[in-house]
């Protein structure tokens, strides 16, 4: 039992915290020896395609097509297509308006991955930029993008996403403060090698290594560049390139998007299952599995055990697994007090994130309901936002 516990307690540890700590590590050895290149700027900005895939996004529309026309990209070189399969708002007619962008649209819904299937088929650019609809990129975001292609060795790139609150009550809280963390583990796994995976909200391919995805496929983003590191080339973070959105509306809504999230990574475990040839894939292997494979699988399922474990051990009067339990149960505590905190309204950062947490790992447990669910579906209901 004693065993369990150790293990069960240095797999949660080395998840969320251990595995940052090895990564800074490494990176500061090996760039101790190899020094960071600059990046070049290419001498002719090739053509780019803006590609947005939305379903009845009506009401951002307007916003979003004036972030557009503020990129500092020029506009003979930038094509913006909406995919708009199934939406039946007044999408396609606001759309229509814009005499340069190019509207794909058919009546019927088969979720976000078919349209883009659909849509990459008459993309002809170099270089394709996915980005939500409900998004705003910062100006320089296509340019710092394009900056990153001069590498041949990277195929994808990453841009950043930053979480803002409109609202008292929201997930800002959590969502913020996770996604920095995000971003930050992100930056050093590309400075080691790649990162792991890209997020919708902004990312870019080379146009050639766009591999179509079955369209039940959950987390397109994550699946489409990982599919292109596992061709050998390299997955770029951007933080220069920023996608700015706000947050889900209240924590029912967020808890909507972890759990597609969660039953999305374990869709994604089992589709990217040969990323586990440490021998064949290296560093990928092991950045993938101990940044995402360990969250999205077995780590939950410890931290769900480690207590009834502690329990048992601390019935047995060792006073080492007494104080243990203590420590665990004060930090449930904090966190249902987080989770009463947000239900009226009052934020506490100190007790919100060890509630967003337990959050976030109940909804990855939830996720297997939901893949089990909604298996050969890739329709899903879309979280409120602020």
């Amino acid at each position: 039992m004693a065993i369990l516990f150790w293990i069960f307690l240095l797999v949660i540890f080395y998840t969320y915290l251990g595995y940052g700590i090895i990564l800074y590590v490494l990176v500061k050895i090996k760039e101790f020896f190899v020094k960071r290149k600059e990046k070049l700027k290419p001498l002719d900005l090739p053509e780019v395609t803006l590609f947005i895939t939305a379903y009845n996004e009506e009401k951002i529309i307007e916003q979003k097509m004036e972030n557009c026309r503020e990129l500092s990209y020029p506009s003979e070189l930038l094509n913006i297509v909406w995919v708009t399969d199934g939406s039946d708002d007044r999408s396609v007619e606001l759309l229509s308006a814009y005499t340069d962008v190019k509207v794909l649209h058919k009546p019927g819904r088969n979720g976000k991955t078919a349209a883009m299937n659909r849509g990459m088929t008459l993309v002809e650019s170099p270089i394709v930029v996915f980005t939500d609809a409900n998004t705003f990129l910062n100006k320089e975001a296509i340019l710092e993008i394009v900056y990153e292609f001069t590498d041949p060795k990277v195929g994808c790139v990453a841009g950043e996403k930053r979480v803002v609150s409109k609202e008292k009550d929201s997930a800002t809280a959590g969502e913020g403060i996770y996604w920095k963390y995000e971003s930050a583990l992100k930056e050093l796994d590309y400075r080691l090698y790649s990162a792991v995976g890209a997020a919708g909200e902004l990312f870019a391919v080379r146009k050639e290594l766009y591999e179509p995805m079955p369209a039940d496929t959950l987390l397109d983003d994550f699946i489409l560049s990982l599919k292109i590191a596992q061709k050998g080339y390299k997955i770029a973070y951007c933080s220069k390139a920023y996608a700015v959105e706000t947050a889900s509306l209240n924590m029912n809504e967020e808890k909507k998007r972890k759990v597609r999230i969660a039953a999305g990574g374990l869709q994604s475990v089992w589709r990217l299952r040969g990323l586990f040839n440490i021998f064949r894939y290296g560093w990928l292997s092991f950045q993938f599995i101990s940044h995402r494979v360990l969250r999205w699988t077995i780590t939950p399922l410890f931290l769900l055990l480690l207590g009834p474990i502690n329990l048992v051990l601390a019935l047995r009067g060792d006073t080492f697994y007494m104080v243990a339990l203590f420590l665990q149960l004060t930090f449930y505590l904090m966190a249902y007090a987080g989770y009463l905190y947000k239900k009226k309204q009052i934020k506490n950062k100190l007790l919100f994130i060890p509630y967003y947490f337990v959050f976030m790992n109940v909804n990855v447990l939830q996720g297997f309901n939901y893949l089990l669910r909604n298996k050969g579906k890739g329709r899903w209901e879309k979280a409120k936002r602020e």
